[in-house]
Order: C-alpha cells, then sequence, then structure tokens
C-alpha cells in the first residue's frame, strides 16, 4: 500500500512539474523558442522539418480544441489522415453527411485508445486492462456530444473561456488520473522514467565535464 502511494505521489509531482515547466516557458520565453532550436538542429543535421508536439493544452477552452488542435499535433494529423476522413468519406454515403464526422470521431478515438493499449502491452507485457482505450473511448464520446450541443446552440449560447477553460482541463486530468495512470502507476513507469530520465542528465553532465577537461 505505501508503494503504491509513493508511486502516485510520483506521478501527481510529474504531471504537475511538467505544468509548471510548460507554463514557465510559455510565459518567460519566447513562444516555442525551445521547438525552433530543436528543429534548427534537426533541419541542420538530417534535412527534416520537425512538427510542434503540441500547441499549449493547458489553455484549451474545449475537449475539440484540447484533442484536435492542442494535444500531440504529429498523432493529430496522422490520425487525421488515416482514419476520421477515411471512416467519413466512407460512412457519408452510409448514414448520411451530417452523422459521418461524429462516426469518424469516435472510430479515431478508438484506434487511439487501442494503439496505446498495443503500445503499452510490448513495453510493459502486461495483460490489457483496456483502461486506457475506456479513456480514449470516452473522450471520443465527449467530443461527439460537445459537436452535437454546439451544432444544436450554434451562437446563441457559448460558455465564456474562463469557464469552459479551467472544465476543459479538469475533466482531462480527472479521467486521466481515474483511467489513463493507473496501469502506468501499477506497473511503475513513472519510476522508470523518473529513473532513465536521471541517468540522462548524469549522462550529460558527464559529457559536459570530459569535453571541458579536454578543452
Amino acid at each position: 500500500m505505501e508503494g503504491e502511494i509513493k508511486k502516485l505521489i510520483n506521478v501527481w509531482l510529474s504531471v504537475i512539474a511538467s505544468l509548471c515547466y510548460s507554463y514557465f516557458f510559455s510565459s518567460k520565453l519566447p513562444k516555442d523558442l525551445l521547438v525552433a532550436l530543436s528543429s534548427a538542429l534537426v533541419r541542420v543535421l538530417i534535412g527534416l522539418e520537425l512538427e510542434r508536439p503540441s500547441d499549449e493544452p493547458y489553455f484549451a477552452t474545449s475537449l475539440q480544441d484540447f484533442w484536435g488542435r492542442r494535444w500531440n499535433l504529429a498523432v493529430t494529423n496522422i490520425l487525421r489522415h488515416t482514419v476520421y476522413k477515411p471512416v467519413r468519406s466512407a460512412s457519408a454515403a452510409v448514414i448520411g453527411s451530417k452523422w459521418a464526422p461524429l462516426l469518424a470521431v469516435l472510430t479515431s478515438f478508438l484506434v487511439s485508445g487501442l494503439m496505446h493499449e498495443l503500445l503499452f502491452y510490448f513495453v510493459t507485457g502486461a495483460t490489457p486492462t483496456w483502461e486506457m482505450t475506456s479513456f480514449f473511448v470516452l473522450h471520443g464520446v465527449c467530443v461527439v456530444v460537445e459537436m452535437g450541443v454546439k451544432r444544436a446552440l450554434t451562437d446563441r449560447w457559448r460558455l465564456h473561456w474562463a469557464v469552459s477553460g479551467p472544465l476543459t482541463v479538469g475533466f482531462v486530468m480527472v479521467t486521466s488520473f481515474w483511467l489513463f495512470f493507473p496501469p502506468i502507476v501499477r506497473n511503475g513507469i513513472d519510476v522508470k522514467v523518473i529513473k532513465e530520465f536521471q541517468l540522462f542528465t548524469e549522462f550529460l553532465r558527464s559529457t559536459t565535464k570530459l569535453s571541458d577537461f579536454v578543452g
């Protein structure tokens, strides 16, 4: 029991540190400076352009905004072209153009959940509990409901961003700790990530000391 509590505390600290880190750099440094530097380095070394991984997801004002325009943009674009658009196009002739986007959204979230489950299985070897899949399916359903509500209300009534923003981020956080993080904590992935980060930091320090010594 004590070990599980320590693991949960580690996850909480990691999430809080990540949010603080993201907020600090978004408020104190020029926007996307670090990503720009990384992109420049990759461009010089191998001639490729890097996409921004995310676009200030903590400022999302809806689940559509969070998943569609802010969080994990590379995966979002992949799912958009490989799942969402094909499903929407194929299903439009069967269920109509009004309902096809909703089915495409649900399918995209289902595929995302299954891919997370598969990746987690390869990393840990643990039997799938389908919690991660449930997390993404839940969010897919909520996005579909959100789309339906927006379509019904059009521009007649909308929550102010100061209200919808905290509600969105809060919902993502609560459901993450309910469904997404438990398998990570149970299998000690959070501890492994922290240890690997510490080893990487020590490696960088030793490399810096060696270069100073040689220089």
